[in-house]
């Protein structure tokens, strides 16, 4: 590692590491004046404690990152050109890609952190953690998993759990198993003590199979050797634990696998229910580029900052962050209001504002204001001739879409054919 970069890295993880621990040390606070009380009272353990505020805390991670890497940038971009050390690095014939690359791969790196919160520690214990706030911290209310039921629409298979679980849902007691066939009728149903989910397989033991007929009639077992076992292996059954997991909690608190998995096992959601679902996930899964898109936007803003006056830097660095998370939002509700689909109004903020970072890197912020202008008129452009389309000359969702985004494309090429020529 070059010497350069080695002094880029310091000085920016330094404001970095504070600007985390001040926003995590507010969020705690916050909960403590709430639940001081309750967690004194409860005589919680230290680990437990530490894992309740991290379970806590994991929801608003991949907004809490995104703003320790602006102002982390702001202040570091801003330091370096008043003591006038980026115009003593372009001098000496290192370009500014040189020396914002430490940068760019410390949001990077914080981008891949914030997607295994969101896909991996999430999902395990913030509904743990909501759970335990619920049960005003009482260890043995929450340990005493209550029972549920989960459907398999695809497969049409109804589970029913009246005994314990372990908290990933891979151990269950006292299960039962209902097998419908395509006309709703009962096929087969299995009972157990217990069922575990083992090398990708659910394993019952000593499970009861009782087949039905027509009518829903019972009728001898044509495997009776194999239904006699008192461990046996269902490989049939494609559910897992964490598809459970996931109808019998909150959908904010699971993995973008989830989501998408539970899309494909459940056809008897509503077009509706479908479209949220879908965007949800895509939502999620493009979450932690904010920190990238971010730290590009507040490069330059950091810069004009120390050149010029640092308040005018902050406000346009802190505008381009609240017109993101701004944009987010209303793509957020026109997808679920049906006035856009789930997967553009997922991944448009992210690709504009992306868009809007590089420009700003190569050019000035008035340039920049521009454009952002330019891509708000022309996703309402697009938004209302869906709209439009659809609803009034009743032309089908996805053609009336297609047709809508050919001007928005064909205005964004003109634009950069003419900057180009400039």
């Amino acid at each position: 590692m070059r010497i350069l970069t080695r002094y880029v890295f310091r000085e920016f993880l330094v404001p970095l590491m504070y600007c985390m621990v001040g926003f995590v040390s507010i969020y705690v606070l916050f909960e403590l004046f709430g639940s001081f009380s309750r967690i004194a009272d409860a005589k919680l353990p230290l680990g437990t404690t530490v894992r309740y505020f991290a379970g806590y805390l994991s929801p608003f991670f991949h907004y809490l990152a995104p703003a320790a890497l602006m102002l982390a940038t702001l202040y570091t971009m801003w330091n370096f050109c008043r003591h006038s050390e980026i115009t003593a690095m372009r001098a000496s014939g290192i370009s500014l890609m040189t020396v914002v690359k430490p940068l760019l791969a410390a949001a990077l790196g914080m981008a891949a952190f914030v997607a295994w919160v969101d896909e991996s520690y999430m999902p395990r214990y913030a509904q743990w953690a909501k759970r335990l706030r619920a049960e005003r911290f009482d260890m043995e209310k929450v340990s005493r998993d209550e029972g549920f039921t989960y459907c398999n629409s695809r497969d049409m298979r109804i589970w029913t759990v009246a005994g314990e679980h372990n908290p990933a849902c891979s151990s269950l007691a006292d299960v039962r198993v209902v097998v419908n066939k395509a006309d709703g009728t009962r096929a087969m149903a299995i009972t157990a003590e217990r069922a575990e989910y083992l090398d990708g397989e659910w394993w019952f033991t000593a499970p009861k199979v009782q087949h039905y007929g027509e009518k829903e009639r019972q009728v001898a077992s044509p495997t009776p050797e194999l239904d006699s076992l008192g461990l046996r292996a269902f490989p049939e059954f494609r559910e897992r634990p964490e598809d459970i997991l996931m109808q019998n909690s909150d959908a904010r608190f699971s993995s973008v696998r989830g989501k998408l998995r539970y899309l494909r096992t459940n056809r008897d959601l509503t077009s509706q229910a479908r479209d949220d679902l879908r965007y949800d996930a895509w939502s999620q899964a493009v979450a932690p580029l904010a920190c990238l898109v971010i730290t590009l936007l507040s490069i330059p803003a950091g810069m004009s900052s120390g050149r010029q006056a640092v308040f005018a830097g902050v406000i346009g660095a802190l505008g381009m962050f609240f017109s993101y998370y701004g944009m987010t939002i209303g793509c957020m509700v026109m997808a679920k209001t049906g006035l856009m689909p789930p997967v553009p109004a997922a991944l448009l903020p992210t690709v504009a504002f992306a868009v809007l970072g590089a420009f700003y890197c190569a050019r000035d912020l008035g340039a920049t204001l521009r454009l952002m202008l330019v891509f708000f008129v022309l996703t309402g452009v697009y938004v209302a001739t869906a709209s439009q389309l659809a609803g009034r000359l009743g032309i089908d969702r996805a053609m009336a879409h297609s047709l809508a985004a050919t001007l928005p494309v064909l205005a964004a090429g003109f634009c950069t054919f003419r900057m180009r020529g400039r």
